[in-house]
């Protein structure tokens, strides 16, 4: 491996290394530990290690690729295709190989270990009242004296029988609709849909006589990383099932910026990115439906809540103006649709879509999804709401008034730019502790309860093994590791001899933290880098400067009371959550766990048709404040730097005992010293 060999770039991991023109993707992803499946050994039979390389400029990976990155298509993936079809783009890992630059996605079903929902449904009462119901009707059947059509004799029914004076169909539906009548012998059920937005209801679907096997909706959180839906029951408000998949936009970028840039610099980039999330979207429908077991033409409407980015890739917007100010969104409005106008096949074809209503700029549906589910401007006390994820959401406000901005945190805290980062599935380490007079670390992983340093946890954990570092588990490392005193407030860590413990590495003229060393065994080595550290830094600094921006603008330097929402709401302590800076102090016993608070605003709206309408009021008075164009929120970033800051620290880290050598280098403090105006 040298310089000149071509750089492959994997996705959603971010892991890269340099391979000889010839190699094997598969080959090259094992040597970096790529979560890439494969079962028949490489010879093109078992499928599982399909890829989707990306082509064009990708400026936030430094790399261009040209279309002869990759080996032409081979004889082993034709007959592969012509037997039992390769999606479009797609490449088996073990027959391409590497020509040039190449970024390369590995979706979903091609991962081993695969994705644990960490957006899970949160408990909530939801009163019913949803737009899409069914009614149970006895229709008369025709008469040569009366010549009336079906459709009108159908809605004729309705309103004598449900009191509905007016119904609407489409071509699709007319078509079935005299079959289906006459099989129920004129007695029928109809799934009608009343939007808010529109006076006449829409005849969705119909079945003949009493249809019982329910009607269903999916509330779809659309991330910058993720996509979390839950399958909702229309009559009942239970959530029947719950997935989530990689956004494979990743491939194109990793934050939203990216993806920007990704559009103006590659002409159709955005039509690609559109494709990608529509095509992910039918895959998590098709799989929410199979897990849940029921058919999913019984799926008759969506509701989507993302940023403003996800928001005009999803409906097939360029996105372009959203990377420039004044961040212009090519509309702010709710919309309603119908699913076959985003391409969405995979769930009833007449099935309507409800987005909810950007705030400006950058902050997106996701927010007001936040509002809808928090209700900050019913508190009677001053509430910060942080939604962490790719791109941090806050909203700081009472009874008084309500601001609200969007936060660029990167994808640090999902685990990606992590060195032994992955998403979140079983294998992947959670949660850390890390001993301050041994400095010795026990951990526990997805999949398990037990801590690594209790007996039978090897079992547990079982064949699968410790495979990484989820964005929980990053936080808590370096959290933990500044409060065990390996790490300075700089974010500097020390070495062997400056902190008594070998777990301390030596990786140039930095060091890394060893949290676990499988290498014996083939298993991974997984440690926390100085790079770890800057990008956990760079993440929780853009997530305090947007909190103390919003502070500034309702001229207050406390909160009565902190909620977390998100995965990393759920998952992380707000113990660890102070100790790194991510969010100003209050009491412990002030900061709460709001859970997927974006979902379930998504929930609350597929269910409530009147919050449908609230939300959309609620937006129009929420003071929006612009992050990328407040001198300010510079000035809060560069301060937010140290860990935990500068202006507000964190009592708990007066306990810390500072180390015998200050530099935190073999080197001394004169080399120590040179490092800190290197990294400044």
């Amino acid at each position: 491996m040298n310089e000149t060999d071509p750089l492959v770039v994997f996705t959603p991991s971010g892991k890269r290394g340099r391979f000889p023109k010839g190699t094997p993707v598969l080959t090259a992803a094992r040597q970096l530990g790529v979560d890439l499946d494969s079962v028949c050994g490489g010879r093109g039979i078992c499928s599982k290690c399909q890829i989707t390389p990306g082509y064009g400029e990708f400026s936030k990976h430094g790399v261009t690729v040209h279309q002869d990155a990759l080996s032409e298509w081979n004889a082993v993936e034709e007959r592969y295709d012509q037997k039992r079809g390769l999606k479009a783009g797609r490449r088996l890992g073990c027959q391409a190989q590497v020509m040039g630059d190449i970024v390369i996605d590995v979706p979903p079903e091609s991962q081993v270990h695969k994705q644990v929902v960490r957006k899970a449904a949160s408990a909530r009462v939801i009163q019913m009242d949803p737009a899409t119901r069914l009614y149970f009707v006895e229709v008369d059947e025709p008469d040569m004296h009366e010549p009336t059509g079906d459709l009108e004799r159908l809605e004729r029914a309705l309103r004598e029988q449900w009191e509905i004076d007016e119904i609407t169909a489409d071509l699709t539906l007319l078509s079935k609709l005299q079959p289906v009548l006459r099989k129920g012998k004129f007695r029928v059920t109809v799934a009608l849909h009343q939007s808010h937005l529109e006076s006449v209801p829409q005849v969705i679907e119909i079945w003949p006589g009493l249809h019982e096997s329910g009607l269903y909706g999916l509330a779809i959180d659309l991330g910058s990383t993720t996509v979390a839906a839950h399958l909702t029951d229309l009559e009942s408000g239970e959530v029947k099932a719950s997935s989530g998949i990689m956004n494979p936009q990743i491939r194109f970028g990793e934050d939203l910026m990216s993806r920007v840039s990704y559009a103006m610099m590659n002409p159709g980039g955005d039509q690609e990115m559109t494709r990608a999330v529509r095509e992910a979207i039918n895959t998590l429908a098709e799989e929410i439906a199979k897990e849940a077991e029921i058919d999913p033409s019984l799926i008759v409407e969506t509701v989507f809540v993302c940023n403003p980015v996800m928001h005009h890739l999803l409906l097939g917007i360029d996105p372009v103006e959203l990377g420039q100010a004044p961040f212009a969104l090519a509309t702010s409005d709710s919309m309603a649709l119908e699913a076959r106008e985003l391409d969405l096949s995979a769930i009833n074809t007449r099935a309507r879509v409800y987005l909810l209503p950007c705030i400006a700029g950058h902050v997106g549906a996701d927010c007001a999804a936040v509002a809808l589910s928090e209700e900050p401007g019913k508190s009677d006390d001053l509430a910060l709401i942080v939604d962490v994820g790719t791109n941090a959401e806050i909203l700081l406000g009472d009874k008084s008034r309500v601001l609200a901005c969007s936060s660029p945190t990167g994808p640090a805290f999902e685990g990606a730019q992590i060195s032994s980062g992955q998403r979140a599935a079983p294998g992947a380490i959670e949660a850390i502790r890390i001993d301050p007079e041994t400095k010795e670390p026990r951990f526990r992983v997805i999949g398990s309860e037990k801590w690594s340093n209790e007996a039978g946890f090897a079992e547990e954990v079982g064949p699968g093994g410790i495979t990484g570092i989820c964005g929980s588990g990053i936080i808590e490392a370096v959290a933990e590791l500044r409060m065990a005193g390996l790490m300075d407030e700089s974010g500097l860590i020390g070495s062997a001899e400056a902190t008594g413990t070998a777990r301390m590495v030596a990786e140039g003229r930095t060091h890394s933290y060893l949290i676990y060393d499988a290498t014996d065994e083939g298993g991974p080595r997984i440690t926390v880098t100085q790079g770890d550290i800057r990008a956990i830094q760079l993440a929780k600094s853009a997530l305090y400067a947007g909190a103390r921006l919003l502070m500034d603008e309702r001229g207050v330097d406390k909160v009565d009371r902190v909620v977390l929402a998100g995965a990393f709401g759920a998952h992380i302590s707000a113990k660890h959550a102070m100790v790194l800076g991510m969010i100003p102090d209050v009491p412990l016993d002030k900061v709460t766990s709001a859970g997927n608070a974006a979902g379930t605003g998504a929930r609350i709206a597929l269910c409530n048709v009147g919050a449908r309408r609230e939300i959309e009021r609620v937006v129009r008075e929420i003071t929006k404040v612009e992050t990328a164009i407040e001198p300010k929120f510079q000035e809060h970033f560069v301060a937010a730097n140290a860990i935990p800051h500068k202006t507000d620290p964190f009592p708990e880290l007066a306990k810390v005992a500072p180390l015998p050598n200050p530099s935190f280098n073999t080197g001394g403090a004169e080399d120590g010293a040179r490092r800190r105006r290197r990294r400044g």
